[in-house]
């Protein structure tokens, strides 16, 4: 018989909707059955791509008596993470403090007022290997709550308090080092990973601010390391098998230092911002492997994760059939049996395939020689080697489709969307392709048309016809961000418009007294702590992306109110920035856009503009700000970066402006390499 979960639209919610756990969403009718009953309350947290979150529900939730155990001692909620990254981060935030480690399945006991007094990840169904299985685990806490429960209420009262002193922030006591970057990138240099890329050691996750930092440092100093560290790592990882070699798009993270063995969901977070972290190593080296990769993790998206309606999907499984990266692997003998004995020994040599594997008696398929080195041990030109390469994989990818593929996490999460957008916009400017302008505008669109509601508020999620919560700032900030970035792409002013609306909203929703930042907004639930969120994760800090756009908009509409904002944002968080810089590349970044005047650039025509567009595709300029608008379409709309840069005898030119000093417009494409500012 289903449970609650059966009414619920999220498709992590749903996996559990046949478990005989009692199962609550978050909301007040169980918090008010546990005040009524005096009972604790038992909250999971996971999302639908987790593999130990599957794990857990096949072994524990779905367990008859385990599930007994549940239902008999506490009111018993799960949640998604993705729909209520609020619940999840505050009570992360517990479980950390709590266990010293966090992760997936998130397991925390509230008191009936939403305070934890206990908390851990995964547990067993038995007790093994010096670990309590969660019987174990259910039966000690009904007992202590029992005979013990107010020990267990002083404990919840005494971490509560404790966490919230921990949001205290030093509000402009200091600005932000001048050598915060510097610090960052020397801490990387200390943990870097020289044979094989990345950070530390095993699990690698890809880090992607981290990467774009290097870039950007290298650019701003020259710092031949920082490159060196940046492209080692992107390459790394696209020789690895976090990348998937046959469809494309990149794993959640390597379970060894190689690069070799992914966790092998697949998110869309990770993937839009690989997908810049990519585009600008293009930029910066000229390397197209580096454009390859780019265009191929976008094409994927575009292919796989894209919504009929409008809008990216969330996520893909780790599992298929119950076995994680089933859908992935190959043996041996069955790539031969697919394959001409040319196609598999060219397909089994360059991609590391051998009849004992490299995972389990399967291979994850990677590149671990260059392709000029196959070639020559094969005999054969390279240009031989590519054909055999390029039929083999088309003949496994049909292959692959025919396995049963991964779920598909299919709810529309506004914050991931942004990053989509403008991984999107980005590439459209850099490799003039108008399939990624139209899937970034069609984005947009769907987003305004569904996912704010009848007064103007923006909302968390969407699936199928339904709208999830409100949104939060990472929403806020990561879509207005795509805004930005579309409307630099496209002249479209309503993008603008719209990035305008949203960054004033945002200020007014999620402004603290002392000029940060909270995550969640003055009209959402409260819960037992507000927090902030300066630090990135795996998705960058809706803090540090929050003070990127307000810099940019700025600009574009001449408000200094908006750039003191950021300003004030950055010195409420400067504390985070002397500490541990290399937790706060987002910030960083603001920090930068703040000290650097950015290069200002205005386009406009009487229609397209390809060639001008393809001459400053050709530099990096990771700090500028571009406004654009095309006459054929109509009047000049009155944005204050448009004000006075006309057409000249009728033909299209580009403006560049820096420190409030504009140049004589650039009307010759030889003109706009010398008229951009020049970096070692």
């Amino acid at each position: 018989m289903a449970n609650r979960l059966a009414q619920e639209s999220s498709p992590y919610l749903l996996q559990h909707a046949q478990n005989p756990v009692d199962w609550y969403p978050w909301g007040d009718e169980a918090f008010a059955r546990a005040r009524a009953e005096e009972k604790p309350l038992l909250l999971s947290v996971g999302y639908s791509a987790c593999h130990w979150c599957h794990v857990m529900e096949h072994e524990s939730f779905a367990n008859e008596a385990i599930a007994a155990l549940m239902n008999e001692h506490f009111v018993c909620i799960k949640v998604d993470r993705e729909e209520r990254p609020d619940v999840d981060a505050v009570y992360m935030a517990a479980t950390q403090a709590m266990s010293g480690s966090g992760g997936w399945p998130m397991t925390v006991f509230l008191s009936p007022d939403g305070r934890p007094f206990f908390a851990g990840t995964y547990f067993p169904p038995h007790d093994a290997y010096g670990r309590q299985g969660f019987p174990t685990l259910l039966r000690r806490i009904a007992t202590a709550w029992e005979g013990d429960r107010e020990q267990l209420l002083q404990r919840a009262k005494s971490l509560t308090a404790a966490l919230q002193r921990g949001q205290a922030v030093e509000g402009g006591k200091a600005d932000a080092p001048a050598d915060a970057v510097a610090s960052a990138v020397a801490h990387w240099r200390a943990s870097f990973d020289a044979a094989w890329g990345g950070f530390g050691g095993a699990p690698k996750f890809p880090s992607p601010g981290t990467l774009r930092t290097l870039l950007r440092h290298h650019h701003d100093s020259g710092d031949a390391w920082a490159l060196e560290m940046g492209q080692a790592t992107l390459r790394g990882m696209a020789q690895g098998g976090i990348r998937d070699h046959l469809a494309g798009g990149f794993a959640r993270y390597s379970v060894d230092t190689q690069w070799l063995v992914p966790h092998f969901e697949k998110m869309l977070y990770d993937n839009a911002q690989l997908a810049r972290c990519y585009i600008e190593a293009f930029q910066v080296t000229g390397d197209s492997v580096f454009g390859d990769v780019a265009r191929e993790t976008l094409d994927w998206l575009l292919a796989r994760m894209a919504l009929p309606q409008g809008g990216f999907a969330s996520a893909l499984d780790a599992d298929s059939e119950g076995v994680e990266g089933k859908y992935y692997v190959w043996r041996d003998a069955e790539i031969r049996a697919l394959l001409t004995p040319d196609e598999a020994r060219a397909f089994c040599a360059f991609y590391g395939v051998s009849p004992q594997g490299n995972w389990e008696g399967q291979s994850v398929l990677h590149t671990p020689l260059p392709l000029p080195e196959v070639a020559q041990t094969l005999g054969q030109t390279r240009v031989k080697i590519e054909a055999l390469l390029a039929a083999a994989r088309n003949k496994l990818l049909a292959a692959r489709r025919e396995r049963e593929p991964p779920g598909r996490d299919d709810k529309v999460l506004t914050a991931w969307n942004g990053l989509a957008i403008s991984a999107l916009a980005e590439a459209c400017h850099i490799f003039q392709d108008d399939r990624y302008l139209k899937a970034a505008s069609k984005t947009a669109t769907f987003l305004q048309n569904n996912l704010v509601d009848s007064a103007g508020r923006l909302l968390r999620s969407w699936r199928d016809g339904r709208a999830g919560p409100t949104a939060f700032l990472d929403d806020y900030a990561c879509l207005a961000e795509g805004m930005l970035a579309l409307y630099e792409a496209s002249g479209t002013p309503w993008h603008l418009e719209w990035a305008l609306a949203l960054g004033e909203e945002m200020l007014a929703l999620f402004g603290a007294d002392d000029g940060s930042l909270w995550a969640a907004g003055s009209d959402q639930e409260s819960l037992y702590f507000r927090h902030r969120e300066p630090l990135d994760g795996a998705t960058p800090s809706p803090t540090g992306v929050a003070a990127q756009v307000l810099v940019r908009l700025g600009w574009h509409f001449a408000r200094d109110d908006l750039r003191q904002a950021a300003e004030a944002i950055m010195a409420a968080e400067a504390s985070h920035l002397r500490v541990h810089p290399w937790g706060c590349t987002s910030l960083l970044e603001a920090v930068q856009m703040l000290r650097q005047p950015p290069v200002e650039l205005v386009l406009v025509g009487a229609g397209p503009t390809p060639e001008f567009d393809a001459a400053l595709a050709a530099h990096f300029l990771p700090r500028r700000m571009l406004a654009r608008h095309d006459f054929a379409v109509g009047d000049q709309p009155p944005f204050p970066a448009l004000v006075g840069k006309p057409l000249v005898d009728g033909r299209p030119a580009l403006y560049i402006c820096r420190d409030f000093a504009c140049r004589e417009p650039v009307m010759d494409l030889e003109q706009v390499s010398a008229a951009l500012p020049q970096h070692p």
